[in-house]
Parts: C-alpha cells; sequence; structure tokens
C-alpha cells in the first residue's frame, strides 16, 4: 500500500497522513437507501464483510468511548465496557456521536475524531492483512493494516463483537 495524500479532504485522510501512516483510499457509490452502510461497503468494494469495520460510539460512566467490530456482527456492550474498565456501557445517541466525532452517521471514522476517544478494535481485525473503516463520509472507505489503526486512535484489541441474531 502506497501513502495516500489527503486528496478526499477529510479528517481521517489528514491524520493518517500527518501521522506518516500507510491507506489506501476507496471510494464508491453511495445508495441512501442500503439498509446497512457497512455491507453496503463491502458489497460496493467487492470486499470480504468480516474485513469491513463499523465505528460505533457507546456512553459509559468514564465518558464515550468507541467500538470498532465487523460489520457482519454486532458490539457487545458488555463487553466493551469490560475493555475500558467500565461498569456498562449504552450505545451513544447518534446525534451525541455525530457531535463528539464531527462525522455523520454512517460516514464515522474511527480516525481523526474531533474529540479523543478511547478506541477498542474487535480482535477478529488481526486475521486480516488490511480491514476497510469509514474514511470519514458516506462512500468512502480506507484500507490500511489494523496495527495501523491501532497506532491512528491510540486503541487496544479486546473480544468487543459478538454475532447478529
Amino acid at each position: 500500500m502506497a501513502k495516500q495524500k489527503a486528496a478526499a479532504g477529510t479528517p481521517a485522510t489528514a491524520a493518517l497522513t500527518r501521522a506518516g501512516l500507510p491507506f489506501t483510499l476507496h471510494p464508491y457509490t453511495h445508495d441512501p437507501a442500503a439498509a446497512s452502510f457497512g455491507l453496503e461497503a463491502a458489497e460496493a468494494l467487492g470486499v470480504e464483510p468480516e474485513r469491513v469495520f463499523k465505528t460505533l460510539l457507546a456512553d459509559t460512566e468514564l465518558g464515550v468511548v468507541v467500538g470498532v467490530v465487523p460489520v457482519t456482527g454486532l458490539l457487545d456492550l458488555k463487553a466493551l465496557a469490560g475493555a475500558v474498565g467500565a461498569k456498562r456501557a449504552s450505545m451513544a445517541d447518534p446525534a451525541v456521536a455525530e457531535r463528539r466525532t464531527g462525522y455523520v452517521v454512517g460516514g464515522i471514522s474511527p480516525i481523526g475524531q474531533k474529540n479523543r476517544h478511547v478506541t477498542v478494535v474487535d480482535e477478529t481485525a488481526q486475521l486480516f492483512d488490511t480491514v476497510f473503516v469509514s474514511g470519514g463520509r458516506r462512500g468512502l472507505d480506507l484500507e490500511l493494516a489494523p496495527a495501523d489503526l491501532l497506532a491512528a486512535t491510540d486503541g487496544s484489541y479486546a473480544a468487543i463483537a459478538k454475532a447478529s441474531s
């Protein structure tokens, strides 16, 4: 993967460029009627859905935290709380998520958020050479190595995903 310039102009691409972390931009045409932003990205990009990760924010008594999980599953709130040393977690209100990150729902990137948050990436990311996360807007994903995702977010790995029912 070659280093990319911040041509897309999102805070995520700018943060990766500033940090000198390699990434590849993957734009696609977003369908506003798509039921799942992440599954839409996987299909549009021709990538296994297990490699595409979604960014979710949760409220804890320690503050807002970020969980990054495969689009094929769900965020296990109890596991996320345990991973950050909190007693419990609940999904953050979408308006709060947008305000805290500076991104719109469906385009929230774990990278380059307006406010710094404790970030936990599901440990399955380590199974792949590269993973895909939102590039900071709907219709733009970033491909990068899981270790670079951790470096860009000061994140950690934990088992925070569960199968969707």
